[in-house]
């Protein structure tokens, strides 16, 4: 059920075979899933071309090989993986559109080349540009008057998905390389939950003790396929390939599929048994009115109930909990609200017919095992923790938690490797906020409270948030809420002091920069990215630069090197331990291999690209 995160080892023996690397296991519970090294012979190269690999790494859940076409120091064209047997459990992980048009990014005429100050007001998108010793300078000084005049609380990093996968390059702003560097230099205000899972992320721990479910391949042990709101062949479209192993599977198993959205998704797209539109937000009720058939039909199944679960009925429920409050109570009326949770209460709400709920209760309550999950979409509404809840209990019910072909209601689990990251180190600033919270932060930061507003590790915030940095995301303010409010509050300088932006184009968030840098992409500079949430194997893409580094763009660990070095010598040496970004990828893969000595050598790793 959980996510796999272990490398097992095998015989060196068997990985390395001439020219090419041979398999290693992926061990997750009882599945033990193939992964290979791939060759880069399979592509015709034309004179004086090379084929380098690269990946795409933005934050859809794959993490797709790519292998770019290069010539004269310029990518010419870019195919995805197509090395290898391609056999289903060992098959290529092709990218999709977004992924194999890298090129058109690589070269677009809209690319920074140069670091820049704002000359107009924020969110004009008037800079003019600079030298990187003035901008480097900048950044330094500013952050040194902020540290020293309202305290490391005060500088925050900005939430951002743009390089999810990367190692070096990541931008997950707890695990990224800016992290590091101001846990080097006193820390900075943390921040917790997430844009786009929230509410599931909350919700599920509290159910289960853990987000995990089953795998996408297990489906081909299952009876019948329930999905709320879940449309991977959108969502999950490339790489690991959550279609293809949706597809695979129900060729094994015949599954029954059956897709519960308010959109005829691509998920659907004929592949479903049955679609069943429902009105946006009502899944829970319609959770409620099939849980109402399964109790009055003895559907549920009662000896699972009684030996894993705490509240269902009144026997199973805490010494000091209420008389009827436990779920069953709920669901036939007897609870608070009064209100007996019908078929015919359910169908007012969802538009869903009476009879299509009292089928599809039977369905979910015969067919075992049955794997119900859902999307990251019903739980993205006021109180959608409640509706993850909701979805979640139809699989409690029905005893569907914890064998093959179940699941827990959740969202698909994969399988991935665990890599040695850069370390970001302890961060001295124990305070949090919810990564939702930074425009109140700044706004009006000293009059957030734990009680009313989420503040985490101490009472209140003492300070507003003074200074950001924004490194490979548009949160800022493309992907906020009330942007006219944004907008007004990131205007206001004597509010937030100074933003630094690192980015690849000009953003809507990059307009509202004092100081903007150009970034390389992944595919420009090296890194190790391994496979992430999409997919049913485990692998690691070793990325070199594609071209020579162009204009005055940098890599982010040059960027923050030099900001460290202005901030002092002890800054630097913590941040660096003396280390450049391939010295830094050379000792964290000895660490890896120290765990695990059946992996080939970082230079092979290096030589053939896509493990």
């Amino acid at each position: 059920m959980s996510k796999n995160e272990q490398m097992v080892g095998i015989s060196r023996r068997t990985l390395v075979k001439s020219t090419a690397i041979g398999s290693l296991a992926l061990a997750a519970g009882g599945f033990s899933l193939p992964f290979t090294l791939r060759s880069a012979e399979a592509a015709v190269q034309q004179a004086n071309e090379k084929v380098v690999w690269g990946a795409c790494s933005v934050n859809c859940g794959s993490r797709c090989a790519l292998r770019l076409h290069v010539k004269d120091n310029e990518v010419t064209w870019v195919e995805t993986d197509n090395t290898g047997s391609d056999e289903y459990g060992n098959h290529q992980v092709r990218a999709c559109l977004r992924g194999r048009s890298i090129r058109r990014r690589i070269n677009h005429p809209d690319r920074l080349n140069y670091p820049m100050k704002r000359v107009g007001k924020r969110g004009e998108g008037k800079f003019e540009r600079i030298s990187w010793d003035e901008a480097l300078d900048t950044i330094a000084s500013s952050l040194k008057k902020t540290v020293k005049q309202y305290g490391n609380e005060a500088v925050y990093i900005q939430y951002s998905s743009g390089i999810v996968g990367g190692n070096m390059t990541r931008s997950s702003p707890s695990a990224s390389a800016v992290k590091r560097l101001m846990n080097c230099y006193g820390g900075s205000l943390n921040q917790y939950g997430s844009y786009s899972t929230a509410q599931i992320s909350c919700a599920m721990p509290y159910t289960y003790g853990s987000n995990d479910g089953n795998s996408t391949t297990d489906i081909e042990n299952s009876k019948l396929v329930v999905m709320f709101g879940n449309n991977p062949a959108e969502t999950r479209m490339s790489g690991g390939g959550i279609t293809y192993l949706l597809e695979k599977a129900r060729e094994k198993s015949n599954a029954k599929m059956i897709v519960i959205d308010p959109r005829y998704t691509d998920t659907a797209a004929g592949r479903e048994d049955e679609w069943l539109p429902i009105r946006p937000g009502t899944d829970a009720a319609l959770v409620a009115g099939i849980a109402w058939v399964l109790i009055n039909e003895n559907l549920v199944d009662q000896p699972f109930l009684d030996k894993y679960c705490v509240g269902y009925d009144e026997k199973t429920l805490p010494a000091d909990a209420p008389k009827n409050g436990h779920y069953k109570a709920y669901i036939l009326g007897e609870g608070d609200d009064k209100t007996a949770k019908t078929p015919q209460w359910a169908s007012q709400i969802t538009g869903i017919p009476v009879d299509r709920i009292i089928k599809l209760a039977r369905e979910i309550g015969t067919a075992k095992p049955a794997y119900i999950c859902q999307g990251w979409g019903p739980q993205r509404q006021a109180n959608g923790e409640l509706t993850a809840r909701a979805i979640a209990m139809l699989p409690i019910l029905t005893g569907n938690v914890g064998i093959s072909g179940g699941n827990s209601g959740a969202r698909e689990s994969t399988y991935t490797i665990t890599i040695e990251r850069l370390p970001v180190l302890d961060n001295p600033v124990k305070t949090s906020i919810s990564c939702f919270s930074w425009t109140d932060a700044i706004d009006h930061g000293p009059q957030m409270t734990a009680i009313r507003d989420g503040v985490r590790g101490k009472d209140k915030l003492d300070v507003p948030i003074k200074f950001i940095w924004n490194y490979a995301g548009n949160t800022l303010v493309n992907q906020h809420s009330d942007i006219n409010k944004t907008h007004e509050i990131l205007q206001d300088e004597s509010k937030c002091e100074m933003i630094v932006v690192i980015e690849n184009f000009m953003t809507s968030s990059a307009k509202y920069a004092d100081i903007l840098l150009p970034d390389l992409m992944t595919v420009e500079q090296e890194d190790i990215i391994p496979n992430d949430y999409a997919g049913n194997m485990g692998y690691l893409i070793f990325l070199q630069p594609v071209t020579s580094e162009k204009f005055e763009r940098k890599p982010i660990y040059w960027i923050l090197s030099e900001v460290a070095k202005r901030l002092g010598p002890d800054v630097y040496q913590k941040f660096t331990e003396g280390r450049t970004q391939e010295q830094w990828l050379q000792h964290l893969y000895a660490k890896m291999l120290a765990k695990d000595p059946a992996l080939p050598s970082y230079d092979e790793l290096k030589k053939y690209g896509y493990l």
